[in-house]
């Protein structure tokens, strides 16, 4: 059972994905032995984990990818490309005959290895657009909130952490950081021992790279949540077209709506894409002719998702492919 304290902690790490557990219980008015306690079973039950993924800047522009595949193949193909590292999600939507995904290459090599070779080639594959995002709102007020209990405030004020403050000479991910990074995007609250002992620094130096990667807006922490433990089942995706000078409007006021997860404007015919979380269809409908009905938006696609394959970069639970590497696929 989650209760309204697990669904503060929930919130509070939202904030702050590194933030104490003493300044959480101070905040929350627990015991800091209560905070770490109930931390550790939602995290063991997988109802949430805390992610360090690497800002946009520090890569090359994300792509949204609609795949549209054979129906008995759409697991298969869901399964091969949440494999790939530059995938951070994957869901099934459209009655299991569309994947939907996002991609983060690190280089444009990469890039076109997916959006001209690997995909294209595939036989299962009937067809595929690719959206480059070109804004997201991510964060802060845009984070996810329609759970009960969320924090007032003030609470939250404890405890956001400093704005992103930008270094006096441009700063970027360097090789170096690739075991630092890759362990945070495993489990973003690892202690700087724990970091230390991954990448051969010492704390010090450890501690230094995070706040300094941190403070450049180079990494953040992001949280996954399995939104169906605390109640909220339904999960959909939004394909709005708007006007272009409605976008920035529109998206930063579906972007703040507690149902909404994720908000980003895009290239092509639909222009915005949001990702809602709702409690039930109803909640859904309400969403849509209250919410979405009072924008000027000119059209609009709903697609529930069936299953989240991956989520932030890590694989969701269900049936997956357990070898390290996609299995073959059929080419033309």
């Amino acid at each position: 059972m989650v209760d309204r304290i697990d669904r503060q902690i929930v919130h509070a790490m939202q904030v702050d994905g590194r933030a104490p557990f003493s300044r959480v219980a101070a905040v929350l008015g627990v015991s800091e032995q209560t905070v770490a306690r109930r931390w550790r079973r939602l995290r063991a039950d997988g109802v949430v984990r805390v992610l360090g993924l690497t800002a946009p800047e520090a890569t090359e522009p994300s792509w949204f990818v609609r795949v549209r595949v054979q129906p008995a193949a759409a697991g298969a193909v869901a399964e091969a490309l949440a494999r790939r590292p530059d995938v951070s999600w994957v869901s099934l939507t459209a009655g299991g005959a569309e994947i939907t995904c996002s991609t983060r290459p690190r280089s444009a090599r990469q890039r076109d290895a997916l959006l001209l070779d690997r995909l294209p080639r595939t036989v299962q594959v009937i067809d595929l657009t690719a959206l480059s995002v070109l804004h997201a709102y991510v964060g802060g007020p845009f984070e996810w909130t329609g759970f009960e209990d969320p924090l007032d405030d003030d609470q939250i004020t404890a405890l956001t952490p400093p704005a992103p403050q930008p270094p006096a000479t441009l700063m970027a991910a360097e090789p170096d950081d690739d075991a630092l990074l890759a362990a945070l995007a495993t489990d973003g609250r690892l202690s700087y021992a724990e970091l230390a002992a991954v990448t051969g620094w010492s704390e010090s130096r450890v501690a230094r790279r995070v706040e300094a990667l941190r403070a450049a807006g180079l990494l953040y922490f992001d949280l996954e949540i399995a939104n169906e433990q605390l109640g909220h089942p339904v999960n959909a995706l939004l394909w709005l077209g708007v006007a272009p000078a409605a976008i920035a409007s529109v998206g930063e006021a579906l972007a703040r709506a507690p149902e909404t997860a994720y908000t980003a404007v895009l290239t092509g015919p639909a222009n915005l894409v949001v990702a809602v979380i709702c409690r039930d269809t109803a909640h859904l409908y309400r969403f849509l002719t209250e919410q979405v009905g009072s924008l000027p938006v000119h059209t609009l696609e709903t697609s529930t998702v069936l299953r989240r394959v991956k989520q932030a970069g890590s694989l969701m639970d269900g049936p997956r492919l357990t070898d390290p590497e996609p299995p073959p696929v059929r080419r033309t």
